[in-house]
């Protein structure tokens, strides 16, 4: 028994070495930087000289804060937009390239290149595509008749470009996550659908997509943490303009922190940030669970 216990001790003594490196790091960069910004939200501060203690007015001033809803409203409209957008891009490419064709590494290398691209060199890119005066996308809309589009001056345009490039930084992703689901199904489920007859879209919505479920699922969850957190393709494109048609709340709380110098009310935002990202994921890792009891 004695010798089942030491045992059992030294494995567990093993796992937490092991784990202990990661934990560190999760707890020196991940968890005491979050307490600091919640501490930090409950003070007015500068981020020079003394701090005052206010508790939650931060959180009161957000309550009747018109742009940060604005923010919100935009962050959610991107999310919505880009996130099921990039799921269907992305299994689209997989499925074409999960096939044999010629040259097929060479094409998923370059499906892939934008997501090991910076984001500000992608957004750098993307801002000269969509230029108003100079910009290739106006220019190929020009030549077939549609003319030219107001990327930078207007609203919804502006935010149909951050949805453009975000498209395609994170096709790649996508594509690579949903290839390495597809090649662990097993060969056996299709050359069977095959053999009863069922037709290519039969196969993909009643075996393909079934079977890819707790891939996507990972996929929106780390697409929705993602959308919620976009910062620099916003920040170069568009820098939140027109007016505040595309100030999301990553560029909101960056504005209130390092250009107004209002760190603790943007320490407020980004709390309230995490706390609705949490909340979604719960909810959405609590809808996958209930999905697959039943």
């Amino acid at each position: 028994m004695a010798t089942v216990r030491t045992r059992r001790a030294r494995e567990a003594l093993t796992g937490l070495a092991f784990a202990a490196p990661a934990v560190a790091v999760f707890a020196v960069f991940m968890f005491w930087p979050l307490i600091q910004v919640f501490w930090i939200s409950l003070q007015q501060t500068r981020g020079f000289g003394l701090a005052k203690w206010v508790g939650l007015q931060n959180y009161q001033e957000i309550l009747s804060d018109k742009i940060f809803w604005t923010a919100l409203w935009n962050t959610a409209l991107y999310t919505a937009i880009s996130v099921p957008l990039c799921l269907v891009a992305g299994l689209a490419a997989a499925l074409l390239l999960n096939k044999r064709m010629p040259a097929r590494g060479l094409i998923r290398a370059i499906y892939y290149l934008p997501a090991v691209i910076s984001g500000v060199s992608s957004a750098l890119i993307g801002a000269w595509l969509f230029n108003e005066d100079i910009g290739l996308v106006n220019r190929i809309l020009d030549v077939v008749g549609l003319g030219p589009v107001p990327w930078q001056s207007e609203g919804v345009p502006a935010l149909l470009s951050l949805v453009a490039i975000s498209l395609w930084i994170g096709l790649g992703f996508n594509m690579v996550v949903y290839l390495a689901a597809l090649q662990g199904i097993p060969r056996e489920v299709f050359e069977a659908a095959r053999c009863d007859g069922a037709s290519r879209w039969a196969t993909l919505r009643r075996i393909t997509i079934p079977q890819l479920g707790p891939t996507t699922f990972f996929l929106i969850v780390i697409g929705i943490i993602n959308s919620f957190q976009v910062f620099d393709i916003v920040y170069v494109m568009t820098g939140g303009g027109p007016g505040n048609s595309t100030t999301m709340l990553v560029t909101y709380a960056y504005s209130a922190g390092f250009e107004q110098r209002q760190q603790g009310y943007a320490s407020a935002i980004g709390v309230v940030l995490y706390l609705i990202v949490l909340v979604m994921t719960i909810v959405q890792w609590r809808v996958n669970k209930r999905r697959d009891v039943a």
